[in-house]
């Protein structure tokens, strides 16, 4: 995703959001955070999906009513800008980042139960309460079994959260290291022609190297 090519109209005054947004990086990683050339425009769609800042959303062709499929290379740093946004000061906040891979363990140990608490939520007074998730390094997961039973287990998560995003519109987010080709072999086109309208899809360069090292 690359930055507007002219000047547009913004309902912030993003300098001041990108300032607060570095420093707060500074705090999480314990060094200096630094926000390349080439990964501004991701930062700003982001930033104005999380703002729900409506005059940036409709010039960058963003579904502020979706969630963030966030794809890219190892390392690039799209679980950070997730930590950072989950308690960046917006009512968008707030939500939980999840590993699937944690979720499959937890599926394998207690079972199906899982795929609720995943999707339609714990029982809270006697209803279940669908919360906002980012769904952590989706594709390193594998199929689970269950007493014997293999499940697809992320799959059925988001099919179910699917419904819930056109019946209710709960969002979702996810974090990936796959392209859609290799989306669509894992869990099948009937979920990768649902994650279209489930998401905005922002992908960072696969050229990009591990700034973890």
């Amino acid at each position: 995703m690359k930055l507007p090519a002219e000047a547009i109209e913004m309902s912030y005054d993003y300098q001041k959001v990108v300032s607060q947004l570095t420093q707060n990086g500074e705090m999480l990683l314990g060094k200096a955070f630094q926000i390349p050339e080439n990964e501004r425009g991701i930062i700003f769609g982001i930033l104005a999906w999380f703002l729900e800042d409506e005059l940036v959303a409709e010039k960058m062709n963003i579904d502020l009513s979706k969630g963030i499929l966030l794809s890219g290379p190892i390392g690039c740093g799209k679980t950070t800008l997730f930590k950072l946004m989950q308690n960046f000061p917006t009512k968008r906040k707030g939500f939980g980042i999840i590993s699937t891979r944690q979720i499959v363990s937890e599926f394998m140990q207690s079972g199906y139960e899982v795929l609720e608490k995943y999707s339609r939520g714990n029982f809270s007074h006697d209803i279940r309460t669908p919360k906002t998730y980012c769904f952590d390094d989706l594709g390193t997961e594998t199929t689970s079994k269950y007493f014997g039973n293999d499940c697809n287990v992320m799959a059925e998560i988001l099919l179910t959260r699917y419904d819930l995003f056109k019946e209710k519109g709960i969002i979702t987010h996810i974090i990936t290291n796959l392209s859609a080709t290799e989306i669509e072999s894992q869990y099948g086109n009937r979920l990768r022609s649902r994650m279209r309208e489930m998401f905005n899809l922002f992908g960072y360069e696969e050229s990009l190297g591990d700034k973890r090292r």
